[in-house]
C-alpha cells in the first residue's frame, strides 16, 4: 500500500500511520463495550450502541500497548503476552462504547497474536 502523501502550500507530507486493510469495504476497528468486552474486527454495521462484527477477536488480556489506542495505533510488542481466542465469523454486541480504527500496523499485529486456548 502507497503511502497517503498530503500537500499543504506546495509542500508534501507522507503520513506515517496508514489505514488498516479493509474487507468488502468494512474497516478494522477496536470496539469497546460497556460490559461485554473488547472486540477487534470488521465493523459491518452500527446502529446506536449495537455493533455487528465480522472476523471478530474478543481481546480478553493484552500486554505491550498502554491502552486500546496504542494497541489500535501500534499493536502490542509482547504478542506472547496477550489473550487472544481464535476469531468467529460474525458476532453482535450491544452498548458499543467506544470504536478505534486500526492502523495497519495495528491490524498485522492483532491478527499475528497466537491463538489463545486453555
Amino acid at each position: 500500500m502507497k503511502p497517503e502523501v498530503i500537500k499543504i502550500d506546495d509542500v508534501e507530507y507522507v503520513r506515517k500511520e496508514s489505514n488498516a486493510v479493509k474487507l468488502n469495504g468494512m474497516e478494522y476497528c477496536i470496539v469497546r463495550t460497556y460490559s461485554a468486552g473488547v472486540y477487534a474486527g470488521y465493523v459491518e454495521s452500527q446502529t446506536g450502541q449495537e455493533v455487528v462484527i465480522r472476523n471478530a477477536r474478543r481481546l480478553w488480556s493484552w500486554d505491550g500497548a498502554r491502552e486500546l489506542t496504542q494497541l489500535a495505533r501500534d499493536g502490542t510488542t509482547k504478542p506472547e503476552n496477550c489473550k487472544f481466542p481464535a476469531e468467529i465469523n460474525k458476532v453482535k454486541v450491544l452498548q458499543a462504547i467506544e470504536i478505534i480504527h486500526c492502523t495497519s500496523k495495528g491490524q498485522k499485529s492483532i491478527q499475528g497474536v497466537a491463538i489463545w486456548t486453555m
